[in-house]
């Protein structure tokens, strides 16, 4: 089923400005429900509880039995197709419930909504829990011939998946309990999150701003408003960071706990299973990044204190704009142009699919009162189709998260036809589809640039935008591995937390940047490390095999858009390496990721050239 809460998915920043940008779309959920008493969801909820109690009767302790040949297989597939049945049909629920959360989690009504539908899918889904845990206790002889059914075959690469966590499988009854107190535990913690995020108000220019509006400012052209909202986040920040010390604490506690249940070696197996990677690839990766800090982070940052006049950069310049960067306002409708226009000149099949988020209501732009910040993209249910969610401003950084969003989409929308248990993507790979729109939307801008002080402005912004899709993203990777791995020794303040926060962002930023007072509580508003820990590496692993990708693209065109699609189209059904071999690429070479990460030197060279 689809996670939620939704995790913003775009790591680039908000840009400044709180001014509208024409008139914004907001997204129609009616092709879900049609509000949260309609008659359909009722229904929906009533039979869902219903079929999931007759298929328990029906499969509950049957499986090792058929699991002998391939007319058994074929019974076990029939299971299969009521159970993902079953699964999508929940998951549109709990999609439509977090959805109408993500509109506004500050409505008592919205969050009851919420909360009671995910309990009732959690109650619900315990009937199915046994079907996974039985597959899995089928040894790899008896899975073999059930596999050799065709019918059943079909779910070879979700059964597959599956099984990577058969060595940490509990018992049933632990299992069971494990997952009906996600409600009440893990799920109870992000919510009180969320909500404490969502009412956060930062006084800003005489007024209580929300927290997408003050991150924006500190992108803003004048140095003292960057300045007073940075003030204004901290004291914020320091004022609820009591509350976000304890729910950091929490969580990692009880992440200790079922890892060690599990056993797991490494406090980030867990996601790496998920995310179907290895874990010495993502080690090769870190490790890529951190050496080049030198020749990415810490060099840009001290050209751009150059270019801004200062001997340093104050946290609150890191996303200043430079002196020539182009402050007008961009339209939505032309935000839409550009990014359909970037997609069309790669393939048109890409233009017409995200032309439909546009013209269907599958959008929601505005900046309002409670509602989720940052971005996503949902996919909801292959029965249905997915949500854009974006805060947009008007400036170029919205147009770039528009086209990462929409990259999602894109993707989100070719996978479905796998169905409901093979669509999804492992968060590395989903991440590729996302930073490649965006690169195509960078390069259509760029083309269309003749200004050579312009063209400068937007390849600095490009690179802020690699930098904050990789440096930054390894650096949070870091900085959660410290956390959780010293939440083990004992519980951490909020200034020990701070502190750790402090020595890694410093590692990553380089000397360039002087990380002041008030800095220590930034790691509050990073969501990712409250709803999925580790999650972050996966935008760095994108953006270095987007790099890698294009590079294919720019020097051997033809066929690529073909070959593109189809890796889109294959959902979860294939790994990292299977899918990148049609290109000529593997990531488990060690020296796949310097490529990627040489696309981003070349920029800065491009840059040092310019001066």
């Amino acid at each position: 089923m689809p996670q939620f809460p939704p995790l913003p998915s775009s790591p680039v920043e908000p840009a400044a400005s709180p001014a509208p940008a024409g008139d914004l779309p907001v997204w129609d959920l009616d092709d879900l429900y049609k509000g949260m008493d309609a008659p359909e969801l009722k229904a929906d909820l009533s039979s869902a509880a219903a079929d999931a109690s007759i298929f328990a009767a029906e499969w509950r302790g049957k499986l090792a039995g058929l699991a002998v040949d391939a007319k058994g297989g074929d019974e076990i597939a029939r299971a299969m197709r009521a159970y993902e049945a079953l699964q999508d049909k929940l998951g549109r629920i709990i999609s439509y419930a977090g959805l109408v959360y993500a509109t506004d989690n500050t409505n008592p009504a919205n969050a009851k909504f919420y909360g009671d539908m995910q309990e009732r899918v959690t109650t619900i889904s315990t009937d199915l829990l046994f079907f996974t845990l039985e597959l899995n206790r089928l040894d790899d002889e008896a899975m073999a011939a059930a596999l050799t059914s065709p019918t059943l075959a079909h779910y070879a690469p979700w059964l597959r998946d599956l099984r990577t966590m058969r060595p940490y499988q509990l018992s049933d009854e632990i299992e069971t309990l494990l997952h009906e107190k996600s409600v009440s535990g893990r799920g109870a913690w992000n919510r009180l999150y969320d909500e404490t995020l969502s009412r956060l108000t930062f006084q800003i220019d005489n007024g209580d701003q929300p927290l997408e509006a003050a991150l924006s400012r500190l992108s803003d052209r004048e140095p003292a408003r960057r300045q007073a909202a940075a003030h204004a986040l901290s004291k914020v920040f320091a004022e609820n960071v009591g509350t976000f010390a304890l729910v950091t604490n929490t969580l990692a506690k009880d992440k200790e706990i079922e890892d060690r249940w599990r056993k797991f070696e490494d406090i980030a197996d867990s996601r790496h299973i998920a995310n179907c990677v290895e874990a010495p690839v993502v080690a090769a990766l870190v490790d890529a990044v951190q050496k080049s800090y030198p020749q990415l982070s810490h060099r840009y940052y001290a050209m751009k204190a150059k270019w801004l006049g200062l001997d340093k950069l104050e946290y609150w310049d890191r996303n200043a704009p430079l002196p020539d960067a182009d402050d007008a306002q961009i339209p939505w409708a032309q935000a839409r142009e550009t990014v359909l226009s970037a997609y069309r000149g790669f393939t048109p099949r890409m233009a017409e699919i995200a032309q439909q988020f546009f013209d269907k209501g599958w959008i929601d732009a505005p900046l309002r009162p409670g509602k989720a910040t940052g971005a996503f993209a949902h996919p909801t249910v292959p029965s249905a189709h997915p949500y854009v969610l974006v805060n947009y401003q008007g400036k170029t950084r919205d147009v770039m998260t528009l086209a990462h969003e929409l990259g999602h989409g894109v993707h989100q929308v070719l996978a479905a036809r796998q169905g409901a248990l093979m669509a999804d993507t492992p968060l590395t790979l989903a991440e590729t589809a996302s930073v490649f729109g965006e690169m195509l939307t960078f390069r259509k801008l760029l083309a269309d640039t003749t200004d050579p002080r312009r063209r400068k402005a937007m390849i600095a912004g490009k690179v802020e935008d690699m930098l904050n899709t990789v440096v930054r993203q390894i650096a949070f990777y870091t900085f959660e591995r410290r956390i959780h791995t010293a939440r083990r020794e004992g519980e951490l303040t909020a200034a020990e937390i701070g502190k750790i926060w402090m020595e890694v962002q410093g590692e990553s930023l380089g000397p360039a940047i002087h990380l002041g007072e008030g800095y220590e509580t930034y790691w509050c508003y990073i969501s990712h490390f409250i709803h999925a820990p580790f999650y972050v590496y996966a935008y760095a692993f994108g953006d270095c095999l987007v790099n890698s990708l294009y590079a294919v693209y720019a020097q051997a065109s033809d066929g690529f858009a073909e070959r593109y699609l189809e890796m889109l189209k294959a959902g979860g059904t294939l790994r990292h390496k299977e899918l990148l071999a049609p290109f000529g690429l593997d990531a488990s070479d060690p020296v796949f990721w310097d490529k990627g990460l040489s696309v981003i030197r070349g920029l800065i060279d491009e840059l040092e050239d310019m001066e």
